[in-house]
């Protein structure tokens, strides 16, 4: 119903249901026109009104609430890809009279890195002919370093990118005895055991893996004439 043209006949307690239609009205009116404006905006594909959060600092005059505790995590059961040795750890003294209760276990895992150095006695033969007979070498022995520390050496240069001088710090700070000149040989000499170990390895993964997974994607080839 639309109102009268001239107010001031109205009462006091009029005026005011008036005034609260009114406010209600522009209320829903200012609510449909920002949702009629979103809706323009999602169809034109623009970002509609950020959401903005309360920041908090309403309460930050409130008590602060007690933390909950929470539950203390336990580390799960370690299972250590070695074999594991057993060592029976005794008490300094016990009272006369105490009773054995067996053991409590605590597994502690550590690394050794040690050198060997082995001197080979190689027997040496002289046949009646006069042919000399001397004992070959164990497998692997190719020159003064084992394939041990060679295998490490290329590791940790290939591998873990380690500089040639770090390395050497290293292995003469555990006490190999190797020159600088001796070190560079073991990064570049005498891989044809190592080539062929990886050959092997791969040769066996082709053998018996069900599917093999290869790039063979190629330069396209350029027009004649050009």
């Amino acid at each position: 119903m639309p109102p009268p043209l001239s107010l001031s006949g109205l009462s006091r307690p009029e005026l005011e249901a008036l005034l609260l239609e009114l406010l209600s009205k522009v209320e829903g009116l200012t609510q449909l026109v920002g949702e009629l404006r979103e809706e323009i905006a999602r169809l034109k594909g623009l970002k509609g009104r950020p959401a903005i959060k309360p920041s908090g600092m309403d309460k930050g005059t409130e008590p602060a609430q007690p933390l909950k505790r929470e539950k203390r995590k336990f580390r799960g059961k370690v299972s250590p890809r070695v074999t594991v040795a057993e060592q029976v750890v005794k008490p300094e003294t016990v009272p006369p009279g105490s009773r054995f209760k067996g053991y409590v276990s605590f597994l502690a895992q550590d690394l050794t890195i040690s050198v060997r150095a082995i001197r080979y006695q190689r027997e040496r033969w002289i046949t009646p002919d006069g042919r000399t007979i001397l004992a070959p070498l164990p497998e692997g022995i190719d020159g003064h370093f084992g394939p041990e520390l060679r295998r490490f050496v290329l590791m940790q240069y290939h591998q873990n990118q380690a500089t040639l001088p770090r390395i050497l710090v290293f292995l003469h700070s555990i006490g190999v005895a190797i020159s600088k000149r001796q070190l560079q040989r073991l990064l570049t000499e005498r891989h044809e055991d190592f080539v062929a170990e990886a050959q092997d390895v791969l040769r066996a993964g082709l053998e018996t893996s069900p599917f093999v997974s290869v790039d063979d994607t190629a330069a396209r080839p350029l027009p004649s004439g050009q």
